[in-house]
């Protein structure tokens, strides 16, 4: 088969998405889950003495995906439109003559589709969930050991205030923990059975379609819904939605890492091995290529997003368009997620921290970025307009100048008259202006 998607080509996948992901959501891993819910509909029926246990035994020794003709499967999708079809056929053929005509017994070609879809997102899901635990404790280690490391804060890209790297690694990790979870609260709306037939009713069961649905439910250890959802696709959307907001956080952590590694900053680096972010002209260059697909994959998870939340405009029993829409977007929204998140956790686990360089940035400016806390200092004394002025005029000489806050304040003899030279320093050190940054820190950190 010819790869369009480079996440899914045999060079260029090592950069999109994993391996391990793909196994989960993938196209073989799709029909092997249908197979898994035909068997598990014919042991339910089983026990409520609608087919017989021979049937049931001999379909679930047939359901195993190795034992699929796969390009007959596909001339027969491409028939149906759906690989359902094809595939009871064949698995009818493999339980033999009498078991077959058992398979997919009350049961409609979506119930076997969405079913599968969500013992899919099931295992993708624990995927996503071991990963981010591995994320959000690394980030604890790093807010933890950095509480006290004091950096310069920006904002638009200028210098603001003294932040610490153990406040800013917390900023990174709230979201992440609230991420965690929104997957818990997630998974009972999600993991659920699919399962009304050809219209949702389940009329071809009889009385009996809801003592089906529920045992297939436990069979298969799903929720039972209150009704079939098959035309109701907010669960569907909403996991993309869930995969969307997690990509914007890794993304959000991405780009704070790569403009962190700009050679005029140099505060933070990647983890670097040789070759890693080289680049074939310049030998010198160590390029950001981990936070690159990060955020390459997070924005493309997020363009994903919309296609699921249209799908759900589904006309009436059964949608004509827009469920067929949701293979496209789901499995590699899954996949470019779960890319994200592991060179997230490759940069977290392995960057390295240069607090020397975190101090000399914040000195870079001769003490400007503590105009505010001069100014607040001043307040009492001369007012909050006169403090304004004062500084202002410092922070003017300092720039014309060329000197630092500190000196420019201190020829001024509005200043001078209310603060001797050790309460200018102290005003003046970046570590007695960090506000609630270390407690914020530790709320975060409380959270894990």
């Amino acid at each position: 088969m010819l790869s369009v998607n480079p996440a899914d080509g045999a060079v260029l996948s090592v950069l999109y998405g994993t391996d391990a992901m793909r196994m989960v959501v993938g196209e073989r891993a799709f029909l092997a889950q249908m197979l898994a819910v035909e068997a598990a509909l014919a042991r339910a029926e089983a026990r409520l003495g609608i087919i017989p246990e021979e049937a049931a035994s001999a379909i679930t020794e047939a359901a195993a995906v190795e034992r699929l003709d796969l390009p007959a499967l596909a001339r027969a999708t491409r028939v149906a439109g759906y690989p359902v079809i094809g595939l009871v056929r064949q698995l009818a053929a493999l339980a033999g003559t009498e078991a077959g005509r058992w398979v997919h017994w009350g049961a409609a070609t979506q119930d076997i589709i969405d079913t599968a879809v969500v013992l899919q997102i099931r295992e993708a899901f624990v995927l996503l969930a071991t990963d981010l635990d591995r994320l959000n404790a690394t980030l604890a280690g790093r807010a933890r050991e950095h509480r006290g490391t004091v950096m310069a804060g920006r904002t638009h890209l200028q210098q603001a205030l003294p932040v610490t790297f153990g406040y800013k690694c917390a900023v990174w990790l709230s979201p992440l923990l609230t991420m965690r979870q929104r997957l818990e609260q997630l998974l009972p709306r999600v993991l659920k059975l699919q399962f009304g037939g050809a219209a949702g009713t389940l009329a071809s069961l009889g009385g009996r379609g809801i003592a089906v649905a529920e045992a297939l439910a436990r069979e298969l250890d799903l929720a039972a819904p209150d009704i079939p959802w098959h035309a109701a696709r907010d669960s569907m959307a909403e996991t993309a939605c869930f995969l969307g907001l997690l990509a914007g956080a890794l993304g959000k952590f991405a780009s704070d890492v790569m403009l962190l590694m700009q050679t005029e900053v140099a505060e933070v680096a990647e983890p670097y091995s040789p070759g890693h972010g080289s680049a074939s002209s310049m030998p010198q260059k160590r390029n950001p290529v981990s936070c690159e697909y990060v955020i390459a994959q997070a924005h493309s998870v997020q363009t994903l997003v919309p296609q699921m939340l249209g799908a759900m405009g589904v006309d009436q029993e059964r949608g004509a368009g827009p469920w067929q829409t949701e293979p496209l977007a789901l499995p590699q929204a899954f996949t470019l997620a779960h890319g994200a998140l592991v060179q997230a956790l490759t940069i977290a686990e392995g960057m390295t921290v240069d607090a020397a360089r975190m101090r000399s940035n914040l000195e870079a400016s001769g003490g400007l970025i503590m105009a505010e806390a001069v100014m607040m200092g001043l307040t009492p004394m001369l007012g909050r307009g006169g403090a304004h002025e004062a500084v202002a005029r410092a922070c003017d000489a300092a720039l014309a100048e060329r000197v630092t806050l500190a000196e420019a304040l201190g020829r001024d003899s509005c200043v001078t008259a209310v603060l001797d030279a050790e309460s200018l320093a102290r005003l003046t050190d970046p570590a007695s202006y960090l506000g609630s940054a270390a407690a914020f820190t530790d709320q975060v950190l409380a959270r894990l």
